[in-house]
């Protein structure tokens, strides 16, 4: 098996999505640009998109970080705008392109224009949560959007299903199809509620953060496989547990929480520009598979198509976000106002990512009977282009849309504020405690160390507050940036010696690594990284 392949696909995109950080334009965007000049370069691999592999191998951890990292109460509170896009709009999407592709393209078939809706029907949770962190968008359109491409895979994926067993000469109906989404969702939610418990349970009793972190490694792939066993939804099965478990992490032990944000960061970077580039370098397959629709002809077919998937997701999100409340007074009372500029802007975050392409990639290539699939190449050309133009065209021009429509940003003073308050209750429970404790005769400390205990607890209450405070008139900053700088400066200090006298061998180096991991430990408490 020759691996270098993939070697030069991760250290390639690894490489651009770094350069990314450093410029203006979006890391997947770029990656796309870099995949589509690549696929003609001379050298360079094949890259097919192999369903097998990115389904099963590459979905999974993909959704599992991004679900972890959102809020199970900022999606229960958005559940219903949240389904309505995940289930509504995907199947509306896939209905109103299918219909639009069979009425446009010659000698398609409704039934295979209907897979070519399913697959390029849902807005993709790579392409979504990655082009998305960059944008300041208001915390509810974001939460919608993530709790869209978290969940509308299923719906694609059911609704794929049908349309091909249609397509293939299987035979489906309206009545089958309903009762295969129905099995698909309730034994994806099922398997995930099963499993969520008895792994969050490993989790917390696993006493070693690399067995701890193993296991964190391995849910995602067992979520997903154990509920594509029982023929039910692997992605809500993912999600279900990855939600339960991101809301109870603390409950897991500081060291596995910090190994685990490092390790999934890593893994995170690593999928997601891996996914991007993948998207670009499928370029020449696609192309030289289009045959005798090579031409302006299949040119055209992708422009009519791509506007109809941009206009079909207008047309349903405004109606799904203005007229629940009008029918409903319940609504009207629980929910905030929705905007005009929210609609717009939730209508235009749509880009489509690797999902299409690999579900696309997934038609076979024959019906029953041995006969070709219809169009099949010209299905895979117009996914291709619909992910393209959807991530280049609405991924470019969505950061200007938000500034143009100036939402309003969050209040810095106010979430400082609030965070000020929070902590405050803390170490007030925190010193009462600490009192609490230390009358005990089996708690005794000397004076030095009981100090100490409350300089620590006390230095965490006020920095929060000195950053309400007045920036230094030298340097600009705030009395608590001051400190951490000073901080980092002194740990640093004491690094040097310690380096130093491992040279001069007055230490071995696994002194030095026990001691740099207690400075690293002092450093990660003093200095705040800022995201």
């Amino acid at each position: 098996m020759d691996v270098m392949p993939l070697l030069l696909l991760i250290a390639g995109s690894a490489a651009v999505a770094g350069a990314a950080r450093r410029g203006p334009v979006p890391a997947p965007l770029l990656l796309v640009g870099v995949g589509l000049a690549a696929s003609y370069l001379p050298g360079v691999p094949d890259y097919t998109l192999d369903p097998e592999v990115v389904l099963p191998l590459l979905l999974p951890p993909l959704l599992y970080t991004s679900a972890s990292d959102s809020s199970y109460l900022d999606l229960r509170a958005q559940v219903r705008p949240v389904a309505l896009l995940s289930v509504g709009y995907v199947l509306f999407a896939t209905v109103a392109v299918g219909w639009v592709a069979h009425l446009i393209v010659p000698g398609l078939p409704l039934t295979a224009a209907l897979v070519l809706g399913a697959v390029v029907a849902p807005p993709d949770a790579v392409a979504a949560t990655a082009v998305a962190r960059r944008l300041g968008l208001p915390s509810r359109i974001t939460t919608i959007l993530q709790g869209e491409s978290l969940l509308n895979d299923a719906t694609a994926i059911t609704a794929y299903k049908v349309a091909l067993a249609a397509a293939i000469g299987e035979g489906a109906t309206w009545t089958g199809g309903l009762v295969e989404f129905l099995i698909a969702a309730v034994g994806g939610v099922g398997v995930g509620l099963v499993l969520m418990a008895p792994l969050h349970w490993l989790r917390t009793h696993l006493r070693e953060p690399l067995l701890q972190n193993t296991l964190s490694l391995l849910i995602p792939f067992v979520a997903y496989s154990v509920a594509e066993q029982f023929h039910a939804s692997g992605v809500l099965a993912v999600v279900v547990v990855a939600l339960y478990l991101g809301h109870r992490a603390w409950e897991v032990d500081f060291a596995t929480r910090l190994q685990e944000e490092a390790v999934w960061k890593m893994v995170a970077f690593i999928l997601e520009s891996a996914v991007f580039a993948l998207i670009g370098l499928q370029l020449r397959i696609v192309v030289e598979g289009l045959g005798a629709n090579e031409g302006m002809r299949a040119v055209l077919y992708a422009a009519v198509l791509f506007v109809v998937v941009v206009l079909a997701r207008l047309a349903w999100v405004y109606p799904a976000a203005f007229l629940p409340r009008l029918l409903s007074a319940r609504i009207r009372e629980r929910e905030e106002n929705p905007t005009w500029r929210g609609a717009l802007v939730t209508g235009w975050a749509g880009m489509r990512g690797v999902v299409s392409l690999a579900i696309a990639f997934s038609i076979p290539l024959t019906v029953h009977g041995g006969h070709p699939f219809p169009q099949r190449n010209l299905i895979l050309f117009l996914t291709f282009t619909t992910v393209i133009g959807t991530l280049v065209i609405q991924g470019l021009s969505l950061p200007p849309l938000i500034r143009a429509l100036r939402f309003p940003g969050r209040d810095p003073r106010a979430d400082t504020l609030a965070e000020a308050n929070a902590q405050a209750q803390a170490s007030r429970a925190a010193e009462n405690r600490l009192d609490e404790l230390l009358t005990d005769e089996r708690n005794t400390l000397p004076a030095p160390l009981a100090d100490r205990l409350r300089a620590v607890m006390e230095r965490r209450r006020d920095a929060v507050w000195e950053r309400l405070g007045q920036a230094n008139p030298v340097t600009g900053e705030s009395v608590d940036d001051t400190y951490r700088r000073l901080s980092r400066e002194m740990i640093s200090a004491e690094r040097d010696v310690f380096v130093r006298l491992r040279d001069h061998r007055y230490i071995d180096d696994e002194m030095l690594r026990a001691l740099l991991r207690r400075l690293d430990l002092e450093e990660a408490a003093a200095y705040r990284e800022v995201a």
